[in-house]
């Protein structure tokens, strides 16, 4: 439990360091040489230019999206901003900025991935395009509005404290709860940065005029999602995108790091292609899911991935056959003992097929599976990774040849 909590938790930890990090950054900015100096102004530019041709490169489209909401956020606060906040135009930006930025970034938190470069990136991009054109009507022709967006409507603090209008203290409020609430969700690094970038753009807002506050926050939100596509990125390239396991690539790498002691074990689901014929795709993709939930809890050391199909692996380093085996059964008996309920709506019309057979599935309500199991270890005639899961793959047929449901060396 606390593990989970602590993985839950660990998607946050570049955005919560980056935020520490501009912390130190401002208190300590007058200590810049004079030869960076440069870095105050044009840093977030830099940084957004990065990380937008990450984006472009790994066709993450609501970063990318992200990025220019918050470079374009900054390049407004240098440009109409910094002499303070007094006018009608002023009012109007900084009302429209503390209202629209984390909006945008909650939108996008919530809209489903479609690549960068393309007609749905297009069409995003002129959303945002029209919300600048709206600020820019209030600020030029409806004084009315402005004054409405700057009104108090709570008197207690934290409401009254600071400059930004309490209509945008709401809109970062709900903006953080959505964030928050798809990361929590989802457990993507995009999501955790999106989060981390409207409490970096909160704390840059609430001293529109400090140019190198705003510019320091900017630049670490930026930060914030070029590492988040970087994340992403190595997450789909190493992890099964339906188990959340490490996927083959991964265990790939990790064979060629082993020691000369370990032991494989090669694990398939009983029966799974009849059970996909007979209760269909969705169910069949649940009960991987809740094979791989209990394989990435094995313990003894013991370090799962999917293989691939209705396969997986796993990987014991410094343990040999003996030490895997009773915990390997200890898994086969859990897998066995789960009852996966059946909902009764889209229940196919079970078939004669369907009744128990030795290492099968059964239930009116519910149904479990079993999985064979074959384990081989490194030794003098196994020298390779590659001879070991070979071994542990004719142990899983032998496995499959006594009646499944068991574990065979």
């Amino acid at each position: 439990m606390a593990s989970a909590i602590l993985r839950l938790l660990g998607q946050f930890a570049v955005p919560a360091g980056l935020l520490a990090g501009a912390f130190a950054l401002v208190l300590y900015s007058s200590r810049l040489p004079a030869s960076l100096a440069g870095l105050k102004v044009y840093g977030p530019y830099i940084v957004f230019a990065l990380g937008a041709g990450l984006a472009v490169a790994f066709n993450r489209g609501r970063a990318l999206l992200a990025l220019v909401v918050i470079a374009g956020a900054y390049a407004v606060q240098q440009a109409w901003l910094q002499g303070g906040i007094d006018t009608a135009k002023a009012r109007a930006i900084y009302a429209g900025l503390t209202v629209l930025v984390p909006l945008n970034l909650a939108v996008l938190a919530l809209l489903p991935e479609r690549g960068a470069l393309n007609r749905h990136g297009a069409l995003r991009l002129a959303a945002i395009g029209a919300q600048v054109l709206l600020v820019a009507w209030a600020a030029a022709a409806s004084p009315a509005a402005v004054d409405w967006m700057h009104q108090r409507f709570l008197d207690p603090p934290p409401f009254s404290v600071g400059h930004i209008p309490q209509a945008g203290i709401v809109m970062i409020s709900l903006g953080l709860l959505v964030t928050l609430s798809a990361a929590f969700v989802a457990r993507a690094a995009t999501l955790a940065a999106l989060a981390g970038a409207i409490v970096a753009f909160a704390i840059a807002a609430h001293v529109p005029t400090a140019s190198i506050t705003f510019s320091i926050f900017t630049s670490a939100a930026e930060l914030m999602l070029t590492v988040a596509v970087l994340q992403d990125t190595f997450r789909m390239a190493f992890r099964d995108e339906l188990t959340g396991l490490p996927s083959r690539r991964a265990l790939n790498e990790r064979l060629s790091s082993l020691g000369r002691a370990y032991c494989v074990a090669m694990v398939d689901v009983d029966h799974f292609k009849k059970f996909n014929d007979t209760y269909g795709h969705d169910l069949g993709d649940q009960v991987l899911k809740m094979v791989a939930a209990r394989i990435g809890r094995v313990g003894g050391g013991g370090k799962a991935f999917r293989y691939g199909g209705e396969e997986f692996t796993i990987l014991f380093p410094g343990r040999g056959v003996d030490e895997a085996l009773p915990v390997l059964e200890a898994l086969r008996a859990e897998i066995e003992a789960y009852q996966l309920a059946l909902r009764d709506a889209d229940r196919p019309r079970k078939s004669k097929g369907a009744k128990r057979q030795r290492g099968g599935w059964r239930g009116k309500d519910s149904v479990s599976v079993t999985v064979s199991m074959g384990v081989a270890e490194r030794g003098e005639r196994l020298a390779t990774p590659q001879a070991v899961i070979d071994a542990a793959d004719r142990a899983l047929y032998r496995a499959k040849e006594k009646g499944r449901n068991r574990v065979s060396r």
